[in-house]
């Protein structure tokens, strides 16, 4: 009992101050969406991050080091290393492209970088969007899921049916603008979360001297070369750690994230929002992976890996403390799939349709559309975490990733072009995928360099308007 008022106290504290937030905020779609462009370096920075760090840390990313061990440290430094090139090339460019073109979504900048529209990519971008979000906010719900069975034993749909009720209660909280201020309220207690696990770990342990030992008495644990390569040695090695800077690039093609950079209020602005981004990122990815590692140690043997961080806390912490832990790992989930609901629907409302609908009300039913479609697959599948996040974050970063280096890099694209650069980075990635060398190398390493091959052979140099055709 405890342990859920602890949960609930945070919960409704969350609401409240996405609720306050929302009062704040102007009556018109560009508000809605962006903020009016006017939101703060700080708050861009905290909420891009925690979007960013969804349950994926909590649940996928722990489980994944609960099994590889010092190995993935490979994941923690190729993503933030790909994270913070992808910052260099695009961020404020995307800014800019914000305010030149007037659009709200993510897709609609990309269409009009130069000018004209590209309707017939923009649909097809806009399906892309709807159906990778869609899936990444499955692997939100199913998080929660696996929250509460690790946790409290429940079955995992009674943390399923959990957060859906309370994803259509943020979405009818005003916007992006309250959807950020909860961002930050809930980065607090991930990193509060996310810390004491680590030093209750250590503690648990006997310190660092004596986890060390312990970590070496397992076989293979403190190896920083992974089992499985594509190829022996260390070409398939630098391969690996290639694939995951990839990863981290692909950052740019994540709507949900980028979305918060377009709301900055000045482009000048953006060093100052990278500061608290990567501040937090580097922390909270150092304690993830050092929580992992010290999972193995006390919640050894798991079936499922993924299992890992609600086990432990639930073997170390006092009902108020697991309590906090587990609104960390909610807050994780609830702030990443806010803003890819929100994200879906701004999609379907503004991208898909020949005339756009922007009637409130057309975007609340779209959240709700988007919600039960999640809901449904969080029910039915029994895939991984980590495997959806992956998945979905690939296959967006393929879509969207070469066609922005190459606008930002100021080659000119046309229709056909971009539709193609487009397609053929998602086939890419999904043919990878489906023939088992995503565990050897990132499917986004071969998908992005496939795209922007052919982006490279395509375009031309002088940037210029967009045609159709």
């Amino acid at each position: 009992m405890i342990t859920i008022l602890s949960f609930g106290g945070l919960l409704i504290l969350y609401l409240g101050i996405g609720f306050a937030a929302s009062m704040k905020g102007r009556e018109t779609p560009d508000d809605y969406h962006l903020a009016s462009r006017s939101v703060p370096p700080s708050l861009v920075g905290l909420s891009a991050i925690a979007t960013n760090n969804s349950a994926f840390m909590f649940i996928g990313v722990i489980g994944y080091t609960y099994v590889a061990g010092l190995a993935a440290a490979w994941l923690l430094c190729g993503w933030i290393f790909g994270d913070f090139l992808g910052s260099l090339l695009i961020h404020q460019k995307l800014r800019k492209a914000t305010e030149r073109t007037g659009e709200r979504s993510f897709g609609g900048v990309i269409s009009r970088w130069n000018g004209a529209d590209m309707p017939t990519w923009r649909r097809l971008a806009a399906i892309v969007t709807i159906v990778s979000l869609g899936t990444y906010t499955a692997a939100q719900i199913v998080a929660s899921g696996k929250a509460f069975q690790g946790a409290l034993g429940w079955e995992r749909s009674s943390g399923i049916w959990m957060l859906a009720p309370i994803l259509l209660l943020y979405g009818a909280f005003g916007g992006i603008r309250a959807s950020m201020w909860r961002d930050v309220a809930q980065a607090a207690v991930m990193l509060a979360s996310i810390g004491m696990m680590f030093f209750a770990g250590l503690s648990a342990a006997g310190g660092i001297s004596e986890t060390i030992a312990a970590w070496r008495a397992i076989p293979g644990f403190l190896d920083l070369t992974p089992p499985a390569l594509i190829i022996s040695g260390a070409g398939g090695l630098i391969l690996f750690a290639l694939g995951w800077i990839l990863a981290g690039l692909s950052v740019i093609g994540q709507p949900h994230v980028m979305v918060r950079f377009m709301a900055l209020g000045r482009p000048q602005q953006m060093m100052a929002a990278r500061i608290y981004y990567y501040s937090y990122f580097i922390i909270f990815y150092l304690l993830a992976t050092g929580v992992g590692m010290l999972a193995r140690l006390h919640a050894p043997g798991l079936a499922d890996a993924e299992l890992a961080l609600p086990v432990m806390a639930a073997s170390l912490l006092p009902p108020a403390l697991l309590g906090i832990v587990l609104s960390g790992i909610f807050a994780a989930a609830m702030s990443t799939a806010d803003s890819l609901v929100m994200n879906c629907s701004t999609a379907l409302a503004y991208d898909v349709p020949p005339d756009r609908l922007q009637h409130p009300l057309a975007l609340k039913a779209g959240t709700m559309i988007i919600v039960a479609a999640a809901l449904v697959l969080a029910l039915q599948t029994d895939a991984a975490i980590f495997d959806l996040v992956i998945f979905s974050w690939s296959a967006l970063g393929a879509a969207f990733g070469p066609l922005l280096i190459l606008l930002a890099g100021g080659r000119s694209v046309s229709q056909t072009s971009a539709i193609l650069i487009t397609a053929t980075g998602v086939a890419v990635a999904l043919a990878w995928r489906g023939a088992g060398f995503h565990d050897m190398v990132y499917e986004g390493l071969p998908a992005i360099a496939a795209g922007l091959a052919l982006g490279l052979a395509l375009s031309s140099g002088k940037q210029r308007r967009f045609v159709s055709g």
